[in-house]
């Protein structure tokens, strides 16, 4: 189950609660006098454990966003006076705030970081020690007892918010990540409409413009002949809305066989003279026909506004596994061959592994296309 968007881009609200119940420990027991009996004022205890919270929490969200705050050294030994001076008045009551120097020293990125934490440690297990030993009937087992606690205690909750800083960096990552996934997706799709458009409207506008040319130079010699391509024209027109609505919505399909006839049909109604060579082939997966079709498409468009050809051979072969189209044609113009439509088709073979070339030898230019058989 996704969260809720709130709780994903407000993910530092736990640790701020965390340090705020445990920054309140330490006013508690001084108020209250638990461990010594003896009971202080908050009126001092309240402002300096709100301004060790407040520099901890300074420190956890930097440390949330991966970076160190501006003054680090300076705030961390403030911190450290402030956790640690006021143990001469408060005692064993004010022990518990230093676990903020261990979790703020563990949250930099120098080996400095161990010789902070474990003089702290030490400081903590000292003021355990010397008030277990202060206690009426206190022995050498219980100064143990509570020494031990006081180091692994302090260890252990500065961990819980190392820990927790860790986490709210891991889940501000995680969004910025779906975020980036997002655009991405947002790209790929906007690339692919308008790569599916250029390719599909490419050949239905020449045919098009085409059959509209055919119309008009056949409309004084012959107004039957003329009427057809212009019936003709308009069921090219009609499809090339279908084939767009469909794009729009992802679900166009090109046939292999269809792009065939009809680009030996287009080719043919523009005075081209076209031969088809195509090998008996087993059943294709639907990625290596869509990727061929598309192919047959572009290569008759490109054939079309960038050439002046005469004759076209197409070619569809299988050899070692491997599906070879080519398309030959003997108009070369220049370079201008190399439409931005044969990108298109680039990136179609590559997402089955196929291989793309075009190129121009003794005023012939040849559009090869290979895709693995067993693409998928």
């Amino acid at each position: 189950m996704i969260p809720p968007a709130w709780v994903m881009r407000r993910p530092h609200w736990p640790l701020v609660a965390l340090i705020v119940l445990w920054t309140a420990q330490a006013p508690f027991y001084t108020t209250v006098g638990l461990s010594e009996g003896t009971r202080h004022s908050p009126l001092l205890a309240v402002p300096l454990a709100s301004t060790i919270g407040a520099l901890q929490l300074r420190h956890s969200l930097h440390a949330a966003r991966g970076e160190l705050p501006r003054g680090w050294p300076w705030t961390l030994t403030a911190l450290a006076l402030l956790a640690n001076v006021p143990l001469l008045w408060f005692g064993q009551d004010w022990e518990a705030l230093g676990m903020f120097v261990i979790a703020s020293a563990m949250l930099l990125r120098s080996r400095a970081k161990w010789a902070v934490a474990g003089v702290q440690l030490l400081i903590t297990e000292l003021v355990g020690v010397l008030g277990a030993m202060s206690l009426p009937g206190s022995t050498t087992t219980l100064a143990v007892v509570i020494g031990v606690y006081s180091v692994v205690m302090p260890a252990l909750y500065a961990g819980a918010l190392i820990g927790g800083t860790r986490l709210v960096q891991l889940v501000n990552e995680l969004y910025a990540t779906r975020t980036e996934l997002a655009a991405s997706a947002v790209g790929e799709e906007r690339v692919r409409l308008s790569r599916d458009l250029h390719d599909l409207l490419g050949q239905s506008l020449s045919a098009i413009s085409l059959k509209g040319d055919l119309a008009l130079r056949l409309l004084a010699k012959d107004p039957a002949a003329a009427g057809a391509e212009i019936e003709s024209l308009t069921e090219v027109a009609r499809e090339a809305l279908r084939d767009t609505r469909a794009i729009a919505r992802d679900e166009h399909a090109v046939s292999l066989s269809t792009e065939l006839d009809g680009a030996a049909a287009l080719l043919g109604a523009a005075g081209v003279h076209t031969r088809l060579d195509v090998a008996e082939l087993p059943a294709l997966p639907v990625p290596v026909q869509s990727a061929l079709a598309w192919a047959i498409r572009e290569g008759t468009t490109n054939l079309l506004r960038h050439s002046q050809a005469h004759s076209c051979a197409i070619s569809l072969s299988r050899h070692q596994g491997t599906v070879r189209l080519e398309i030959i044609n003997d108009g070369v113009r220049g370079t201008a061959e190399h439409g931005s439509g044969l990108c298109g088709v680039a990136e179609r073979a590559r997402a089955v592994s196929g291989t793309v070339s075009a190129t121009v030898r003794d005023g012939r230019f040849r559009f090869r296309v290979e895709v693995p058989e067993e693409a998928t």
